[in-house]
């Protein structure tokens, strides 16, 4: 800013005459040709307003021109000065920036709105409230498979969308496909657990299978998506030497799929047996060796 007013301050005398001397040229111009077009007798009154007109601004586009070129010094230390500080501003902002960048991301793409169920930046939640600069989530956890609420309200800056990736778990708005993670071990009777889990899958979300399979069939237009299928159904993973994962795939309510995982766990331990790891023998635990291996 200091520089802008000493620039004014030491502006010479020179320009001042100059600009003084080209306005008074170009008003005379104007006022010469102005007096021969109204003088002349050959020239309609149409014809004559149209060249004044047009000679208004040719000499305007001169006068500016010639302004330009008396002050172009002066101009040239202003726009430094000038782009110095807006630099400056930027530079002190630019958090401030990119939040608003980041709100208007996400209502231009429709990212997240209100009761979404979203995951950025190692932190999982259902949206609470969002403004140009920072978004409100009502955490749940503990961990990523969690679906109960810990109480804490969290805040993040909108800026965050352009860091971390965004995972938003209520896409689908209605219904939502939830898999459900079975740990077991090799000794377990994994196919007995497949069956029962299963079962146990296909029961719980039967309420729900028709609306969904409805529901998101009418989504294929919408969101330009294949409908993927709603039927209950375990896939099989090896993580690591000696241990099975099933996964159940099952249609739920978006809001509240703790639910209905609750429901089909509880009703497979119930019927699975599993194998046992160890046998008591006076205050220790031995493993239990199958004399057939």
């Amino acid at each position: 800013m200091e520089e802008i007013l000493n620039s004014l301050q030491t502006v010479d005398l020179r320009y001042v005459l100059s600009t003084v001397i080209l306005v008074l040229i170009v008003i005379i111009i104007r006022m010469g040709i102005h007096h021969s077009l109204f003088q002349g007798t050959d020239l309609s009154v149409e014809s004559r307003r149209k060249w004044a007109g047009t000679i208004r601004d040719i000499l305007l586009v001169i006068f500016i021109i010639g302004i330009g070129f008396i002050w172009a010094s002066k101009i040239q230390a202003f726009a430094v000065s000038l782009l110095a500080i807006a630099l400056a501003l930027v530079l002190a902002t630019k958090e401030i920036i990119t939040c608003f960048g980041g709100s208007i991301v996400r209502m231009l793409t429709k990212t997240y709105t209100l009761g979404d169920r979203i995951e950025i930046g190692g932190i999982r939640g259902n949206v609470l409230d969002h403004n140009a600069l920072t978004t409100t989530i009502l955490e749940i956890g503990p961990g990523q498979t969690s679906h109960q609420y810990t109480g804490r309200a969290m805040v993040f800056p909108n800026s965050w969308i352009f860091t971390y990736v965004l995972i938003n778990e209520s896409y689908t708005k209605k219904f939502r496909l939830h898999i459900i993670t079975v740990p077991l071990s090799t000794d377990d009777n994994w196919k007995l657990a497949e069956q029962l889990l299963l079962k146990a899958g296909r029961e719980e979300a039967a309420p729900y299978i028709e609306d969904a399979r409805t529901y998101l069939k009418k989504l294929e237009g919408k969101l330009w998506l294949d409908a993927p299928s709603v039927e209950p159904r375990v896939t099989i993973q090896l993580p690591e030497p000696g241990r099975i994962h099933l996964l159940l795939r099952v249609p739920c309510p978006t809001q509240y799929p703790s639910r209905l995982e609750q429901a089909i766990l509880k009703k497979f331990l119930k019927d699975f047996p599993f194998a046992p790891r160890f046998a008591f023998a006076g205050p220790q635990l031995i493993p239990i060796i199958d004399p057939d291996n």
